[in-house]
């Protein structure tokens, strides 16, 4: 399901919408290393920035796994991951991205195996709200239930919010034998031919309800919230 902030979009970019390449500042997180498919996400999202030009400085890769953090991550805590979120140096001009991988919990929101807890949406609007303000955010929720991120507080006008599922539907694809979950296979896998996030979006619900028809499973049902300023945003890397 898609939600708008502008009621009337219908495929046309709106006057004042958002269109610029500004100056990414991005945190990755794989918020559970139970499986690698987590960290394998944020990883390869990662070596495409870092390939488009953007400063490694402005890259934040949090991650659950002792193995990760040897090698210069940081901990996907929630006080962690809540405060490089608040703490981005975003200014007028800058876009940010937050891409969160993780199981999820029901009526909770997406857990932090290094906490012992999920991240609430409402957390992460209240980070958002200090860390990129009113810049044009891109946010990616992967996982389980994660619906719940698309719509309440999350809910802003400089804010495109992509979830992997509906708030009451489970996602797939956390085996210990794939290299990406589902929805983060078909969000990189459409990424690279994608002009706007709008586009992203389409392609990975596409993407995904084919890998699930295959497989016979009852449909995740992605989520997506685009906000009255950022309907035409383009992917920018």
């Amino acid at each position: 399901m898609l939600l708008l902030a502008s009621l009337g979009w219908l495929g046309t970019e709106p006057a004042g919408a958002v269109r610029t390449s500004g100056n990414w500042q991005v945190v990755l997180a794989a918020g559970d290393d139970a499986e690698p498919v987590f960290d394998n996400a944020t990883h390869e999202m990662n070596r495409r920035l870092a390939a488009a030009g953007i400063p490694p400085g402005n890259i934040h890769r949090l991650s659950a796994s002792a193995a990760e953090l040897a090698i210069g991550a940081e901990p996907a805590t929630a006080e962690a991951l809540l405060r490089r979120i608040a703490d981005l140096p975003a200014r007028p001009g800058d876009q940010c991205l937050i891409f969160l991988t993780s199981h999820g919990e029901r009526g909770s929101g997406l857990w932090l195996a290094r906490s012992n807890r999920a991240l609430t949406p409402d957390e992460l609007a209240r980070a958002l709200s200090r860390g990129c303000a009113a810049v044009p955010t891109v946010v990616i929720v992967s996982a389980c239930y994660s619906g719940s991120f698309a719509t309440g507080k999350m809910a802003s006008s400089n804010r495109i919010v992509l979830t992997a599922a509906r708030q009451d539907r489970p996602s797939f694809g956390c085996q210990p034998h794939r290299t990406y979950n589902f929805f983060d296979e078909c969000l990189l896998g459409v990424l690279p031919q994608a002009p706007t996030w709008h586009s992203v979006s389409d392609g990975a619900d596409r993407c995904v309800r084919r890998m699930e028809h295959a497989l016979g499973l009852q449909p995740s049902e992605p989520q997506a919230y685009f906000g009255g300023t950022v309907v035409a945003l383009k992917v920018g890397f």
